[in-house]
């Protein structure tokens, strides 16, 4: 008996419904970069330590190497791409004016993470900061930056809301 090795899935990817054909063992991160081009989650460790491959699946911060395809059928996904679809957001104008990242490899993990703690917590402390990006490894400028960035961030976009 022949065991059925694809499968068809519907996704939501940066707000457009779309339908894919996936092998059974295929990740998350292998499908949106190889089936949609999506190339902001990052091919790095492929064991979750690292973060390059983050994406938000409904809201949440995920490794996007560690989840099977299949299982986000009917889900919501966004990657960097589509938080950038309506032009750069707040936050990837504070990373550039701050010059918060060097080779830029983490940024799109870290600003996913980032984005869903300021969604959740529009003034962060430094410590829920360092929280939220804690598994996303940064070779280069070292997380103080990439951290006062977040904060600062936090503090505009509060400041706005209170106007």
């Amino acid at each position: 008996m022949a065991v059925e090795n694809k499968h068809k899935i519907s996704i939501t990817l940066n707000g457009a419904k779309l339908d894919v054909e996936v092998e059974a063992g295929a990740t998350l991160l292998e499908t949106l970069r190889d089936k949609f081009s999506i190339k902001s989650p990052k091919i790095a460790c492929d064991h979750g330590d690292c973060g390059a491959c983050t994406v938000l699946l409904n809201g949440k911060t995920v490794r996007s190497c560690l989840i099977l395809a299949v299982e986000v059928d009917g889900q919501e996904i966004v990657t960097l791409e589509g938080l950038s679809a309506a032009g750069t957001t707040p936050l990837q104008k504070a990373f550039a004016k701050n010059n918060a990242f060097q080779c830029g490899f983490c940024a799109p993990g870290v600003i996913l993470s980032a984005t869903e703690l300021l969604q959740k917590n529009a003034h962060p402390s430094e410590h829920e900061v360092k929280e939220a990006i804690a598994g996303n490894l940064c070779r280069c400028t070292g997380y103080q930056p990439i951290i006062d960035t977040i904060l600062e961030v936090g503090k505009e976009e509060g400041e706005k809301t209170h106007e």
